[in-house]
Parts: structure tokens; C-alpha cells; sequence
């Protein structure tokens, strides 16, 4: 490893499930390791049937544009890692990036953009279809990924 690999961090595509959560820790345990910062990226992913908005529950089906509430989503789930990892330096520094767009093309510019060192995500974060879909999500970056990916399958296993 050169000096200056050490500033080049890790990068964590985030869907905010339990298998996002496993695949940040563990990615904080390698950036504490290595030396690097991580970067938490949040890929919105425009739905069709109603582009640009999220219908959120609670709130009277009141219509709000996806990045906002993606990106109170992203603080909240990072808060929560946050505040039941206290002693994670790394986490507590951690930064975080919110873009819009076909995840599997957004996690490969991010990489390219931070100059990570690597990407770190989970699998299996959805069931059914979506399931599938992020499966061949998280193949498709190990394929096409220049850098090193490591992916992260089960939260139970660490």
C-alpha cells in the first residue's frame, strides 16, 4: 500500500436494509484498518409510475421529491449506525453523497469520482423480485468495477 492509497476511501452503496447495515460496518472495520475515510452513497432510483416523488407514509399522502426523502432516509439509517457504534472514529467522520439514477451506472461514477480504493456492499437487502434485481445489481458492479468489491451477504454471519 503507497501514502497514497491510504486517502482514497471506501466506497458503501447503502439501501438502507439490514444488509446494508452489515456491509457498512464491515467496511468501517476495513477503513479503520487501512487508514481510509468512507464514503456512504444512496443511489435514488426513479420509479416510473411516478417520477421525481415518494408518497410518504404518515403524512396524509402528501408527495415529496425522492432525493429529500432519500436523503432524510440517509441520515436517519446513518444516525442510527451512528449512535449504537459510538467508538467507530470512522462512521462518526464518515461522509455520505445522495445521486440519482440507474444504481449499477451511479455506484460505478461514484467509485470513479472519489477515487475509491473500493467498494463495499451488501447483497440479498430486498425479497421477491427486488431480491433478484439487486443480486444482479451487486454482480453486475463486481463485473464491471475497475477497483476491488467486496460484497457483504449476511449481517447474522459477523
Amino acid at each position: 500500500m503507497t501514502k497514497k492509497d491510504k486517502h482514497k476511501p471506501i466506497l458503501v452503496p447503502v439501501d438502507f436494509s439490514e444488509y446494508s447495515e452489515a456491509a457498512l460496518l464491515c467496511a468501517a472495520e476495513l477503513a479503520h484498518v487501512l487508514g481510509s475515510p468512507l464514503v456512504i452513497l444512496h443511489v435514488v432510483h426513479d420509479p416510473g409510475d411516478a417520477p421525481g416523488y415518494y408518497s410518504v407514509k404518515g403524512r396524509d399522502k402528501q408527495l415529496e421529491r425522492l432525493e429529500d426523502v432519500a436523503a432524510e432516509m440517509l441520515e436517519k439509517f446513518l444516525q442510527k449506525i451512528r449512535d449504537e457504534h459510538p467508538g467507530q472514529g470512522v462512521l462518526q467522520d464518515a461522509s455520505t453523497m445522495l445521486v440519482t439514477g440507474l444504481p449499477v451506472n451511479r455506484i460505478l461514477e461514484a467509485a470513479k469520482k472519489t477515487h475509491a480504493r473500493m467498494i463495499v456492499m451488501g447483497s440479498q437487502g430486498r425479497t421477491g423480485l427486488a431480491h433478484m434485481m439487486l443480486g444482479s445489481k451487486a454482480e453486475q458492479v463486481v463485473r464491471l468495477s475497475p477497483i476491488p468489491v467486496t460484497i457483504v451477504k449476511d449481517g447474522d454471519q459477523q
